[in-house]
């Protein structure tokens, strides 16, 4: 008996977990398969500015000249080293009211091409989609507590899957001549089940991101002394761009500190080989996720293999190198966590990387769309369908503690836990139509 009702707890808890994140599988699936071809849409996004003559190219220096002139006011952020010979490059600035970005492309004789918001650009906006559902903090809320219950979802579906005394069909493969009832069953258990693994790594590796859980990881990261220095990723669905030290380099400018040009950091830059894309950054320019940099000119890779990133640093005034840092000189922690992202964004392996994340994607929504037709089948009319309660939830030791566990890794998992069981308690029991028609014994009020 009792372990019946555990079964039919773990069937409760999957299928109201189900219920919850199936429209959001659904986009973050997709969001998620398109952006793992972000430097592919990027190339594609700037088809109009490869493939330019490199005759008679002018300097960096004289390109920047063309930007600034074009761009009164502006702020010089960054400069991105062409991909390819006849690549236009791409200066990336401030404009004068301190708040808009521009990435303009330049071509190699100096003429300014066009310039284009990277908030706007398509990768962009799938990214924004897929972390915050365009609703800012509240929608980071929702995509994290949705990652929460998908782990509880699939933690609770293998539990369901795991052979009892039957052979593999069924559960390593479907069974084809049971009928469309068994072989939806059977689709649905087997997916899940080739799937679980790869899909866990993905919420998991998101979390860092994600506001509730990333700002605990955070605390603990610099707070508790783990780790020293800035993250190099974001946090929740904002990502506010870090003011340029400007006024510094004004007055070190006035006060007759004379700056390394433009064009000798490029040169730098090109003999370094680093992985696309490659900026850089004059002294004071902000990072994405930090303070203003140092006073210094930065060669930085930011590929999205963060294994294979490079930063340097030169004396702004002679040019000289002053630092160099790699992954490898990266805490454990940190490299851990970016090792994570680059699989999650589809890049630690390249193509290979990209399929597995398309095959995880396709199974997901299989998983859902499987999932959603079960349900209509087996749902009553007057009803949400709801497996049936246990008989003995007060032996269910054993699924108190999972989910004890799972609510102390998953902080917005717990709130949400809590406010359902206030739900139950102080709710429910007064609306006894809703309790029947959601399967629920709710507690008598007192």
């Amino acid at each position: 008996m009792e372990a019946t009702s555990f079964y039919r707890t773990i069937w409760r808890w999957h299928f109201y977990a189900s219920l919850f994140v199936m429209p959001l599988v659904l986009l973050l699936a997709t969001t998620g398969a398109i952006y793992l071809f972000k430097p592919q849409l990027d190339r594609w996004e700037e088809r109009a500015f490869s493939g330019l003559l490199t005759d008679q190219a002018v300097s960096p220096n004289a390109q920047l000249g063309a930007v600034m002139a074009a761009n009164p006011d502006a702020q010089f952020h960054g400069y991105r080293l062409p991909e390819r010979a006849g690549d236009a490059a791409v200066i990336h600035i401030g404009l004068a009211d301190g708040r808009s970005m521009r990435d303009v492309y330049v071509s190699p004789q100096g003429k300014v091409l066009g310039s284009v918001d990277p908030e706007s650009r398509i990768s962009a906006t799938v990214s924004r989609i897929h972390g915050s559902l365009f609703l800012g903090k509240v929608g980071d809320w929702i995509v994290e507590l949705a990652a929460c219950w998908a782990i509880v979802m699939i933690i609770t579906g293998l539990y369901m899957w795991w052979p009892r005394g039957q052979g593999l069909a069924g559960v390593v493969w479907p069974r084809l001549q049971r009928g469309q009832r068994a072989f939806l069953r059977d689709l649905h258990a087997v997916t899940g089940f080739w799937v679980s693994g790869l899909a866990l790594v993905l919420l998991t590796t998101g979390l860092p991101w994600a506001s509730v859980w990333g700002d605990a990881f955070r605390l603990a990261r610099t707070e508790l002394g783990l780790v020293q220095g800035a993250q190099d990723w974001k946090t929740g669905a904002a990502a506010p761009h870090a003011e340029h030290d400007h006024e510094a380099m004004m007055k070190m400018q006035a006060a007759g500190v004379p700056l390394v040009a433009l064009g000798d950091m490029v040169r730098k830059a090109e003999a370094e080989k680093l992985p696309h894309p490659v900026w850089v950054k004059p002294p004071g320019a902000p990072e994405r996720f930090g303070p203003p940099a140092a006073m210094a000119w930065t060669v930085k890779s930011e590929a999205q293999n963060r294994p294979l990133n490079r930063t340097i640093t030169f004396d702004m005034a002679t040019g000289a190198e002053m630092s160099r840092t790699g992954f490898a000189d990266k805490h454990v922690i940190d490299r851990a966590v970016n090792y994570g992202i680059a699989w999650h964004e589809g890049q630690l392996f390249g193509w290979i990387n990209q399929l597995v994340g398309v095959l995880t994607a396709v199974a997901l929504i299989t998983l859902t769309v499987t999932g959603f037709l079960m349900w209509r089948r087996r749902k009553p009319a007057a009803s949400l369908g709801a497996p049936p309660m246990p008989s003995a939830t007060h032996k269910m030791r054993g699924a108190a503690i999972i989910l004890v566990v799972l609510a102390v890794l998953l902080p917005l998992l717990a709130a949400s836990l809590l406010l359902l069981w206030l739900f139950d308690r102080l709710l429910l029991p007064r609306l006894p139509s809703l309790a029947q028609w959601l399967g629920v014994r709710s507690a008598q009020p007192a």
